[in-house]
């Protein structure tokens, strides 16, 4: 099932640490809150060296809107396959929303609004639809492999993009960081690494 997102283009809580996809440069982003020596609440990040893997909670997806007009995320969500809000006044862009994991990354959040990321979910959301019956009771294991570029042709000229080459490896067990709310582990130097075993995910 698509997510159900428009992708053509027309003429509170406790707060889970994020990570961001730069569909201009096609890096994964890990965002962390860390605290100076001055005791300041900073953000800091770090690029996901490709290939890596991670569980992904798909059955608790949400879809809805999403705007940055205020300088932090508004997200206006429900569970994907509960009726569409609808769209509220100001700088609203279609989004969705999922929990993503693995014992590197801790439990993190994982969000988009971009019509190009958007159709790469669907295209995975798709995957996930076909093959969840025969694995009842497991969450998806996401494997990013590299990016693909996407041309898009507008007034302005052709605009380039990329999204990420994903699909789903495998399958497990619903790990527990998905029933709490957790934070990441302590930032670490990103170096090149192969990519990890379904087994070596927690």
């Amino acid at each position: 099932m698509a997510l159900g997102l428009q992708t053509e283009t027309t003429s509170g809580g406790d707060i889970v640490p994020i990570v961001k996809w730069d569909a201009k440069a096609g890096d994964m982003i890990v965002q962390d809150r860390v605290q100076s020596a001055s005791g300041e609440w900073q953000k800091e990040e770090r690029e996901m060296p490709l290939p890596t893997k991670f569980a992904m909670d798909m059955a608790g997806m949400e879809v809805g809107w999403l705007s940055f007009a205020s300088g932090a995320p508004d997200f206006r969500m429900v569970k994907l396959g509960e009726a569409m809000p609808p769209k509220p006044e100001g700088d609203f862009k279609n989004a969705f929303r999922v929990r993503i994991g693995s014992k590197d990354l801790g439990l993190r959040e994982f969000s988009h609004s971009a019509k190009t990321v958007i159709r790469a979910m669907d295209t995975l959301h798709n995957q996930y639809e076909a093959e969840k019956g025969n694995n009842p009771g497991k969450i998806p294991v996401v494997e990013i492999s590299g990016t693909e570029t996407v041309k898009i042709n507008t007034p302005q000229g052709e605009l380039r993009f990329k999204v990420p080459q994903w699909s789903i490896s495998g399958w497990t067990d619903k790990p527990e960081i998905f029933n709490n709310t957790a934070s990441a582990p302590e930032p670490v130097a990103a170096e090149p690494a192969p990519a990890v075993s379904d087994d070596d995910l927690f």
